[in-house]
């Protein structure tokens, strides 16, 4: 495994957001599309993988750690501004979440 240099790392923007909204993608089974809230009026479209273990109202009102300043991809006709992170198991996604009460938009360092 390579390594990453401090100042790399320092490049990520890792926050806390809550998922507020999501629908099914029509001809996806795999992916949702989903709106996250970083606090303040910062809310924006984010594709969420694993539609195949989760139905999309089990993402709402989780409290989840989001990479907030990746380049948006593309995918279904979907743009995704910030994308979730995940524990991968045998490629099922287990969300990274928060369980106290902090405020949107909070850095991770």
């Amino acid at each position: 495994m390579s390594t990453v240099s401090y100042d790399d790392f320092a490049k990520l923007d890792i926050r806390v957001a809550k998922v507020i909204d999501t629908e099914p993608v029509e001809g996806k089974s795999r992916i949702i599309k989903g709106k996250i809230d970083l606090g303040g009026d910062d809310q924006r479209d984010v594709i969420i993988g694993g539609a195949q273990y989760y139905q999309p109202e089990d993402m709402i009102g989780k409290t989840v750690v989001v990479i907030a300043n990746l380049e948006p991809k593309k995918m279904a006709g979907v743009e995704s501004n910030v994308m979730l992170l995940a524990a991968d198991v045998d490629d099922r996604p287990f969300w990274l979440t928060v369980k106290e009460e902090i405020p949107l938009g909070s850095p991770i360092k």
